[in-house]
Parts: C-alpha cells; structure tokens; sequence
C-alpha cells in the first residue's frame, strides 16, 4: 500500500512540474493575447517575417504580427499587427520590416511620426518599407566592385 502511496506522489509532482513548464511558456511567449488593437500595412514584400513576430518602437516590443495574407488584385503583403493599447501610432508612422541581425529573425519596426492624429484601431499604415534583400544586395556589390576593376584601367 505504501508503495502505491509513493509512485502516486511522483505522479502528482511529475504533472504539477509539467503544468509549471507550460505556463512557463505560455508567458514568455507570444502566444497570449495581448488585449491591443489592430491595424494592417501593406508591403511589397516581408521576406522571413513570421505569424508571431515582435513589433518594435525604439527597440521595445509594443505589439505582435498577428495574420499575413496576399492582397490578391495588387499583390501586396497584407500584415494585420496587434498593438499595445498604451501605444497610439500617428497617422504618418512608418512601418519597415527589418532583421534583428544576419542570422536573426524579422520583425517590424515603427517609425512614428510627428502627426498629432492617431490611426485608430482596425486603421492602416499607409507608409511602409520592404526589407532589404541582402543577397541581392551582396551581388550588385561584388558585380559592381568586378565592374569598377575592369574599368578603371588609366588610357595608355
């Protein structure tokens, strides 16, 4: 009896650990709703942002990427981004998706401006930046540096 007594404690701790785990995690995630409201830009392309992703002002995450899906008739990137109620975008906010590094993720940064109207909840971003596609990037400075050597012999 008093074995059974013993394997039903290591139960009951080894479920009370694995609950702790995922509240764990359930909080130092981006899996919570965050009680904001949401507004969408529009990019021409959001290279490896992710379902998910932190949305930042000045470095400090104020808000999470919540849906991506394509504007079917003119081929944008729909981002829908919920934002922290304590934070109220200007209207002319600029939204860019960058990369924390180059083998970092994406997010997208906030660049408020200096407008004293706010975008309300469900409005848009009307001004965004796509990101920088490094290896496009990478080759127009190898082809271009290649260029510059072949051509900047001096005349003879």
């Amino acid at each position: 009896m008093g074995h059974n007594l013993i394997e039903t404690l290591m139960g009951a701790l080894v479920l009370a650990i694995a609950g702790a785990f995922l509240v764990f995690v359930f909080n130092s995630t981006s899996m919570r709703a965050t009680g904001g409201y949401d507004v969408v830009a529009k990019f021409d392309r959001v290279d490896g942002l992710a379902r998910g992703a932190d949305v930042k002002v000045s470095g400090i995450k104020v808000g999470t990427v919540v849906e991506q899906k394509l504007d079917t008739e003119r081929f944008l990137a729909v981002v829908r981004m919920n934002i922290d109620t304590a934070v109220r975008l200007p209207v002319d906010t600029v939204a860019q998706v960058s990369s924390e590094g180059l083998l970092g993720g994406s997010f997208v940064a906030l660049v408020p401006g200096g407008e004293d109207k706010t975008i309300p909840p469900g409005g848009e971003i009307r001004y965004t930046q796509s990101p920088v596609n490094l290896v496009q990037l990478l080759g127009k400075f190898m082809f271009g540096q290649g260029e510059k050597e072949q051509g900047a012999q001096p005349p003879r």
